[in-house]
């Protein structure tokens, strides 16, 4: 079966001189990012490791991947992982063939499920306010630093501000932050630079917090040890407070990005504005969020008018 018996994550250790020389077309030509290389490598070697036997990849036919994608399915991967790996395994083939001189792409006979298009979970404005608040509101542990409250609203505020991405917000230095011009300079996806504004009320919170904590240069957001905080540290700022709020979803670092999205359409925003500031390289990735829109202002109008 493709999931094998290794834990999440893990490929087995095998070699193959194509798939070596793939990864580094995708990191020195293509200059995809580690997760990128790490999840396609993964997808691979899942594709290695699940098909008995594995024929090589110049023998595999159409059939053998369909194969291997009902496996998938079988096994209860969700839509968007069996797209990844198919994803992976197209790019390697359309490798081949440029460069390794295969003449034919056995994925591009398999028709993939349809992607499920479920709607983001949003927080309305009450909800976020009251995440945005709780730092300054409960006691923050004894081994704390004395800064840890202002941190975390820092960190809190500029996910709502900003709309940025868990890694970039984790990957931001002090100079990436613009005081006197409320903005931020983000590293997205593929390497790609985009500046953010920056609210006021974030801003604000970013210069209490570097002041607090004397956060001069380096990362911007430290542990109480003074070393960058990683992305699993501030998915747990958001636990730590959302166990202590009334807000009945869960909340997450992307939740917050989906409200920033929705509450700025809802507010008049134009979807080409909102696609910039989210980093987005299709604008059909960020309409997403006008269906969101659209859920809300149904609710609101069978709630309110009269003859709904």
């Amino acid at each position: 079966m493709p999931e094998g018996s290794k834990k999440a994550g893990e490929s087995p250790h095998w070699e193959d001189s194509r798939v070596d020389a793939f990864m580094e077309y995708l990191s020195v030509e293509k200059n995809c990012s580690p997760r990128t290389l790490s999840n396609y490598h993964h997808a691979l070697a899942r594709y290695v490791e699940g098909t008995s036997p594995f024929r090589g990849w110049e023998a595999a036919d159409a059939d053998d991947f369909r194969d291997y994608l009902y496996d998938c399915m079988k096994s209860g991967w969700a839509r968007s992982t069996v797209r990844l790996h198919f994803a992976a395994l197209r790019s390697f083939y359309k490798f081949l063939n440029r460069r390794c001189g295969f003449k034919v792409n056995p994925i591009a006979e398999v028709q993939l499920p349809k992607i499920e298009k479920k709607l983001p979970v949003v927080l309305n404005i009450k909800q976020v306010t009251e995440l945005l608040e709780k730092p300054f509101q409960v006691d923050q542990p004894k081994q704390a630093p004395v800064w840890t409250a202002a941190r975390d609203a820092a960190i809190l505020e500029l996910f709502y501000s900003s709309g940025v991405r868990l890694a970039e917000l984790a990957a931001m230095n002090v100079e990436d932050f613009d005081l006197h011009n409320e903005c931020v300079r983000v590293v997205g996806k593929g390497s790609k630079e985009r500046v953010c504004p920056v609210g006021n009320l974030a801003a604000e919170a970013i210069h209490r917090y570097r002041n607090e904590a004397r956060v001069m240069g380096g990362a911007l957001f430290i542990s109480k040890l003074r070393k960058r905080l990683t992305p699993r540290a501030i998915s747990n700022v958001f636990k730590k407070y959302h166990a202590l709020s009334d807000i009945p979803v869960n909340v997450s670092p992307h939740k917050l990005r989906h409200s920033f999205a929705t509450h700025l359409l809802d507010n008049g925003a134009d979807l080409r504005s909102v696609q910039t500031l989210l980093g987005h390289a299709s604008l059909s990735t960020t309409q997403i969020y006008t269906h969101v829109s659209i859920e809300r202002m149904k609710r609101v109008y069978e709630e309110s008018h009269p003859r709904a």
